[in-house]
């Protein structure tokens, strides 16, 4: 049985052909539409093109954005054209294939249970996907968490630091203020002003253009022996660790799965990142601790586990 999953982003749609072990077997792309209508026709053509090569059974959806519980209706995506739409229903009609909604950092999870770096008998796993902003996913005992509501968990605005920076939730000091692919660019301006004397290479590249700077670019800085961009992920680490701490308090699962574009500099900061969690977890030096690992499935996670959840018809 195939299955079609499809990762709906901000600026493309990526769709593939995804067999029972994970396999991506064909893909199709196309730029992502600001309208509710052009979105649907994109997918639609999208899944047509695939299924014009194989025979599919089921599609699935990985959306960033708040579903329903039943997953049938899209709520609200920040960069997306859907709001309160029957997005399953019209395109299951359309397609005349059953169409799922799945948050997309739970799809990724689950792929990566099922083929990836959570494959192999672990059974409460969190996922913490790092890029622009935190998402986050729970499995408890083998099944994705959503909540009561359909929005669990929202771990990216859990509170670090009260009273500290503003995020675009309305409240400050989130998580994701300090650990993130922004809060790196962020905290190296911030490290910048103080003491430009300590970069070699960001405080040229600032120079030139204050806008430019990515979270990406400090990382390939820190990677070049910037000592400024060290510090800075040094701090990113630290975040990142008390952060994990403070979910192992939550859930206490036996294994932690790093993933997002800032997962591609684990090297980095991740060392750093596990002994900030071992030091900062409740009952440190007298419990467990969660494994962390590295996601493994790449940008490929959310529509293999799309696909995936389709064929379970969850």
């Amino acid at each position: 049985m195939l299955t079609v999953g499809v990762d709906i982003g901000g600026t493309s749609i990526r769709a593939a052909v995804v067999d029972r072990d994970g396999q991506v077997l064909d893909a199709a792309r196309a730029p992502t539409p600001n309208s509710e209508r052009a979105l649907d026709d994109a997918v639609v053509r999208a899944v047509r093109e695939l299924a014009g090569r194989h025979r599919v059974e089921a599609v699935g959806l990985a959306v960033a954005g708040f579903l329903t519980v039943d997953r049938r209706t899209v709520q609200f995506a920040p960069h997306l054209a859907w709001v309160d739409a029957p997005v399953a229903q019209r395109l299951s009609e359309r397609l005349g294939l059953p169409v799922i909604l799945e948050h997309d950092a739970n799809a990724a999870l689950w792929a990566e249970y099922r083929f990836g770096a959570a494959a192999g008998g672990s059974r409460n796993v969190v996922l913490i996907a790092i890029g622009t902003g935190i998402g986050a996913a729970l499995l408890l005992d083998g099944r994705l968490y959503r909540g009561s509501f359909g929005v669990a968990p929202e771990l990216g605005h859990i509170t670090v630091k009260p009273g500290g920076r503003a995020c675009a939730c309305g409240k400050q000091g989130c998580w994701e203020r300090y650990c993130s692919g922004s809060a790196l660019a962020e905290s190296a301006l911030e490290m910048l002003a103080a003491d430009p004397a300590e970069s070699a290479i960001l405080a040229r590249e600032v120079a030139v253009d204050p806008g430019a700077l990515t979270g990406r670019r400090v990382a390939a800085a820190a990677h070049d022996g910037d000592r400024l961009a060290q510090a800075v992920m040094a701090r990113f680490a630290r975040s990142l660790g008390r952060g994990l701490a403070a979910v192992a308090d939550m859930y206490d699962p036996d294994l932690v799965v790093i993933a997002g574009g800032v997962s591609s500099s684990a090297p980095l900061y991740l060392d750093q990142a596990r002994e900030q969690y071992a030091l900062t977890v409740t009952g440190a030096g007298h419990r467990p601790l969660a494994r962390i690992r590295r996601a493994q499935l790449g940008e490929s996670a959310g529509l293999i586990g799309a696909a995936e959840l389709a064929r379970k018809g969850e």
